[in-house]
């Protein structure tokens, strides 16, 4: 698959949920992704990639899940299971070292830091309004989960008119069939582009 060139002008890199609890030792999710994080070298071409959009003049928007609050979900007619594992669990519990940025990824100045979602990016948050205030049509998705949020944040941005490029080694998911599913089998449903990080330096 062909990598556009990447503008300044018009590219924005969505980093998602970088959160300690995905993606440094002792986090509550970084067990459980770990054997994938390390196989595709993960973290290394994350910092990579970011380094070279700010070189670049790619403006980074950082798009974070909801930090959990001991409240969530009162009164909701229908959680998932999902929604309900990880509310036992509080992953990314606000205020807590595990809802903090990994220490690779704090926001710089200039950067942009969207509302928080529950799944996709763009459902209830701010994240179509600031990319459009800021001129961009290609976004780059890098961060985790490949087949959940960062699955969701594309497939939506797709659907608003966004050019959607998936990065096969700068995100991981928690088992190699979950990121078969999310590069091989759904990612070129919404897609334009799944490249490598080796394919977003060469074209930034």
């Amino acid at each position: 698959m062909t990598a556009p060139k990447y503008s300044g002008a018009s590219t924005a890199l969505l980093l998602i949920d970088p959160y300690n609890d995905f993606l440094s030792d002792g986090g509550k999710l970084n067990g459980p992704a770990k054997a994938v994080i390390d196989a595709v070298g993960m973290l290394a071409n994350m910092r990579a990639i970011v380094a070279a959009a700010r070189a670049s003049g790619i403006r980074v928007f950082y798009v974070p899940h909801h930090r959990a609050l001991p409240s969530d979900f009162e009164n909701w007619r229908h959680p998932t299971p999902y929604q309900l594992g990880a509310h036992k669990m509080q992953d990314f519990a606000a205020g807590s070292w595990g809802g903090d940025w990994h220490p690779d990824f704090v926001p710089q100045p200039g950067d942009t830091i969207v509302k928080e979602h529950w799944s996709s990016g763009f459902a209830g948050t701010d994240l179509d309004l600031q990319l459009r205030q800021h001129g961009v049509v290609d976004i780059v998705l890098i961060g985790m989960i490949a087949n959940t949020c960062l699955e969701a944040t594309g497939r939506y941005g797709m659907e608003l008119g966004y050019r959607v490029t998936l990065v096969r080694d700068a995100t991981a998911a928690f088992s190699a069939e979950a990121m078969r599913a999310a590069h091989d089998v759904n990612g070129p449903t919404y897609a334009h582009a799944i490249l490598t990080t080796r394919d977003v330096l060469a074209a930034i």
